[in-house]
């Protein structure tokens, strides 16, 4: 099956991007999801609006990319988030979480999708892997602190 990325996929491919699947994973999956959209003939039109889209908000290049790696890699990102006596959090700290502290800490705008952090449940300092371009990969630390 031949169809069109509509939004990044890991080990797939970027928006824009024209892959070939297997028909169950592009049927079941990747569609539903809204991920991708069958290939038409009238669908490359679309492919040429996504790229554009896509390079208006992509890293210009790697040395772009490692000057955000640094940026990032600088910041002092404190989340706030309710927790018991012990420290234990209620609730966990999700991607989305990440980047908004990342936004007010004053660093880049990023994508949660390019935010990996391991299931954070208490107090203190814990690290997340932020994907900056797919060739440079920043390791952001963060602290949670009970409020």
């Amino acid at each position: 099956m031949k169809l069109i990325l509509t939004q990044d996929v890991n080990g797939l491919g970027a928006p824009g991007d024209v892959v070939e699947v297997k028909d169950g994973y592009g049927r079941n999956f990747l569609m539903p999801r809204g991920l991708a959209m069958p290939w038409t003939k009238g669908g490359e039109k679309q492919v040429v609006q996504i790229k554009r889209a896509r390079n208006a908000r992509e890293i210009r290049d790697v040395a772009h990319a490692k000057e955000v790696k640094v940026q990032l890699e600088a910041l002092t990102v404190v989340i706030p988030a309710h927790a018991g006596e012990t420290g234990k959090l209620f609730g966990s700290i999700t991607n989305a979480d990440v980047v908004a502290a990342v936004r007010k800490a004053g660093g880049p705008l990023l994508d949660k999708r390019s935010v990996e952090v391991s299931h954070v449940k208490t107090v203190g300092s814990h690290k997340a892997k932020v994907r900056v371009s797919p060739d440079v990969t920043a390791s952001l630390s963060f602290t949670v602190t009970a409020d």
